[in-house]
């Protein structure tokens, strides 16, 4: 029986704040003032710390000191360092974007205001634990001083590529470095994570693991299989949801972040949630330490959202100025992760105009040594692994098939 009267049906398609041409309006989002957010004790349950689901952690203020519960009162040295890895890897990325621009590569993708998330995990956590990053976590190798020779030699595909032609630029591979090789396929990261962490306890070892993926990879039917496993199994393994606002065209509303938190989803599988300003570098050092030790001690997983901005465009195949206000960037209210530790290092006496300029050109000084070094080698088509390569490491015992597909080629 038709009903008379009845409403049109229609669907919303959720929209950003600004595109193009707009003034940028940040005033939907949640954030707690630095400080004011409680620290749990590693041992709460999910149910006892839900609502940091849906607060914001932060350590620095607006005035550049260090606040609150979550300080994790770390030493002048050690933010030092933290501040130069940093600085390198944003010296890094511009001059690889560069080498796009000029030929010399054919893919390249920046980091530009999330270096504090891959530069202080990589810098807590050990290489012998095992890290599953995207493509946005190069801070995790620079941090850990893998070669930026190494590293230029990938994105080049030239003849010293440390994995012999078979990735796509940008997609690394280092085990010794605790560096899992990159999967280019959204999500994928969650269930090798929690897998590996799942077989390091099974086998009574002392490593954990730890994942990134972006927002919109929390759509995937991957991430929540893995969060299953993770709660049931207590793995021991750290999930880092990297919420930079934008895929490579569409807003994070259209993963859901309109409707909640990233962090809340955890929530329905029984897992602790932490939401964490990730332009902070202390609050992510923080977040991160607290999630380790509750791994350590078999209690299980944990899921961060760590809130932060991508400002450069997604890979050199983008342009946000098709899709986002241009000066959004500059107006995100959480800052940049390096001016942010610069102000912190100063106000305590640390460091100051003269330290930071010097470590800019050693920053620079360094990726030019390496580029020069890696160039001479061969950028893009002037030099390439051997043939042969495609044929070994296949099987520990080479197929018939390999060995005349090989004897065909040549090699």
């Amino acid at each position: 029986m038709n009903k008379k009267n009845s409403q049109p049906l229609s669907l919303r398609v959720p929209e950003p704040s600004g595109r193009p041409g707009d003034t940028p309006d940040f005033s939907h989002l949640q954030m707690d003032p630095a400080g004011v957010v409680e620290r749990p004790e590693v041992g709460s349950t999910p149910y006892q710390m839900r609502d940091l689901a849906f607060r914001l952690i932060r350590v620095l203020d607006d005035e550049g000191a260090a606040v609150g519960p979550w300080n994790p009162r770390l030493d002048p040295e050690t933010m030092r360092r933290g501040l130069k890895a940093m600085i390198l890897t944003r010296a890094f990325d511009d001059r690889m974007h560069r080498a796009h621009r000029q030929g010399k590569t054919s893919f390249y993708m920046k980091c530009t205001g999330e270096e504090a998330i891959a530069v202080a995990q990589g810098m807590i956590l050990s290489r012998e634990d095992m890290g599953f990053p995207t493509y946005r976590q190069q801070g995790l190798l620079i941090a850990r001083g893998y070669p930026l020779v190494a590293m230029m030699n990938q994105i080049y595909s030239n003849a010293e590529d440390p994995i012999k032609g078979r990735q796509l630029p940008i997609m690394y591979s280092a085990k010794d470095y605790g560096f899992f090789t990159i999967s280019g396929n959204l999500g994928t990261q969650v269930p090798q994570a929690v897998g590996w962490a799942m077989a390091s306890a099974y086998k009574g070892d002392d490593k954990i693991a730890i994942s990134w993926i972006g927002d919109g990879a929390t759509a995937e039917g991957d991430f929540h299989n893995a969060l299953t496993f993770a709660s049931v199994y207590r793995a021991p393994v750290i999930l880092n949801v990297v919420n930079n606002q934008w895929a490579i065209s569409s807003f994070q509303g259209i993963a859901g972040g309109l409707e909640t938190t990233f962090a809340s989803k955890a929530i329905g599988y029984g897992l602790p949630a932490l939401r964490v300003d990730g332009n902070d570098f202390l609050a992510v050092w923080a977040a991160t330490q607290w999630a380790e030790e509750r791994a350590r001690s078999n209690q299980g997983a944990t899921v961060i959202e760590l809130f932060t901005y991508r400002g450069a465009p997604h890979s050199t195949s983008d342009d946000p100025s098709r899709y986002r206000p241009g000066d959004e960037h500059e107006k995100w209210p959480l800052g940049d992760p390096i001016e942010r530790l610069r102000q912190h290092l100063t106000v305590i006496g640390e460091w100051d105009d003269e330290r930071h300029a010097a470590a800019l050109k050693d920053a620079v000084e360094k990726v030019r040594a390496a580029g020069k070094e890696s160039e001479a080698i061969g950028t893009l088509g002037q030099s390439r692994p051997s043939v042969k390569t495609m044929f070994e490491e296949v099987y520990a015992t080479e197929d018939w098939r390999l060995i005349e597909q090989r004897r065909e080629v040549g090699v």
